[in-house]
């Protein structure tokens, strides 16, 4: 924030229990090495070596840190009281006592703060969180969620995923016994009278967190494409073979997505049908544990068989027969044996392979997720359409088993782009991510 500006904003950083616990007896109730060494990452690196950030905490949570970590090193710890305590060193440079939280941030925003402090984050603790973890100047919380439920006295209010969108999930860790996950949620900015959300800009946040974004992994594929791919014999199109591991939570957000094409194609699939031209109604039925979409009015038979468009053919009569139906397959696998490690859709037959050409189903911890394998797409329109269908397909599928909807994983055989589309896809790729929508 600029030095001319009367108060600072901040960012918060905890973790909590699923209770949203975040401490026993003034102590974490967790043995975390790893997540605490995320915590010292995020609050201490700068992106201008000259400056450094500020950490605004209770005295609680002063008095909570550990003696050999306290005053946190490589930051302003900016501590909140109104009375005196002893254990506050006054004479060393890196410990500021302030009275409020509006005193210290309005100290922060005045020089000499303003021009030596890049960012500054608040660390608790329960009895301010209330105050301050959902009010108008955080820009950014960054919650690790600790998947346990242990007797906790100190407590923080949950995120309000109303006035906050999330901007990046990481998959789940496992330390010492204990899961827990790391997500960062930005202040929709579209809620303060006249911002431009278009134009706003999220590099406020911590560089490790931003470069987080699912989206930068679409991104940094579709510039290794255009940058180094492989030209094809009449210079129309630029490919790379083998792109191995796009995570994805949402769809792409930087590019625009046929949605209704998208749920028209994905009913279709799951219905068998091989017929283009007919939309299908956008109902779905749950009949004996398989899904089924109302009537196409055509019927897929062995005459289909030379139709370019197969995979939803095979995925519910494998070989054109109606011998055996991948998707109540799967969702009966889903169901009694979610541990089964064939749970799969293929669209493969001999003569012919989709672009779509495999998927496999994985349950773990309640989630359901999905992992396809694409031998050729088209990257800055192909993918976002593919991430988009196959989502919406885990969520159908996940909805049916009564599991949650996880990770959509894409691995591509040959990603391309059309070189007469590189002058766009470089404008694109000057755009910063923004926050996900919303899920309901």
């Amino acid at each position: 924030m600029e030095a001319h500006n009367a108060q600072r904003s901040y960012q918060v950083v905890i973790a909590a229990t699923r209770d949203m616990g975040i401490g026993m007896d003034m102590k974490l109730p967790w043995d975390l090495p790893n997540e605490y060494q995320f915590f010292q990452h995020i609050t201490t690196r700068t992106c201008d070596p000259r400056k450094r950030n500020a950490t605004i905490m209770g005295r609680k949570s002063w008095e909570a840190t550990p003696l050999e970590f306290r005053p946190l090193p490589g930051r302003l710890n900016v501590v909140l009281t109104r009375s005196y305590c002893h254990s506050i060193p006054t004479d060393v440079d890196n410990v500021l006592v302030c009275g409020s939280m509006e005193s210290a941030l309005e100290l922060l925003a005045k020089p000499p703060y303003s021009f030596s402090i890049e960012k500054v984050f608040f660390i608790g603790g329960g009895e301010l969180l209330r105050h301050y973890l959902n009010a108008p100047s955080c820009d950014a919380i960054h919650l690790t969620e600790v998947d346990i439920s242990v007797p906790c006295d100190t407590f923080s209010p949950r995120v309000d995923t109303c006035l906050c969108r999330p901007w990046y999930s990481s998959l789940p860790v496992v330390e010492n016994g204990i899961r827990y996950c790391f997500n960062t949620y930005v202040r929709r900015k579209d809620l303060i009278s006249g911002s431009d959300v278009e134009a706003e800009k999220y590099s406020f946040l911590p560089k490790m967190v931003f470069e987080r974004h699912e989206e930068f992994g679409y991104l940094n594929l579709v510039q290794q494409i255009i940058s180094h791919g492989d030209m094809n014999d009449n210079n129309t199109l630029l490919s790379k073979f083998g792109c191995q591991r796009l995570i994805f939570f949402y769809p792409v957000v930087l590019q625009k997505v046929f949605w209704v094409g998208v749920v028209e194609e994905i009913l279709q699939l799951i219905s068998g049908s091989t017929y283009p031209k007919v939309k299908p109604k956008l109902t779905l039925l749950i009949e004996t544990n398989i899904i089924l979409c109302s009537s196409f009015g055509v019927k897929a038979t062995e005459e289909d068989g030379d139709h370019p468009l197969l995979t939803g053919l095979y995925w519910r009569h494998s070989d054109a027969s109606q011998e055996f139906d991948q998707i109540s397959d799967v969702i009966n696998k889903i169901k009694n044996n979610p541990h089964d490690r064939g749970i799969t859709l293929s669209a493969c037959k001999l003569s012919l392979s989709p672009c779509q050409t495999f998927a496999q189903f994985y349950v773990a911890n309640g989630e359901l997720s999905c992992q396809i394998y694409q031998s050729s797409t088209e990257a800055s329109l192909g993918i976002p359409f593919s991430i988009a269908a196959y989502s919406l397909l885990t969520c159908i599928i996940a909805h049916v088993c009564d599991v949650v909807a996880g990770d959509f994983i894409h691995l591509i055989g040959d990603a391309h782009v059309n070189t007469s589309h590189t002058k766009a896809i470089q404008k694109q790729l000057q755009i910063s991510p923004k926050p996900f929508p919303e899920t309901n």
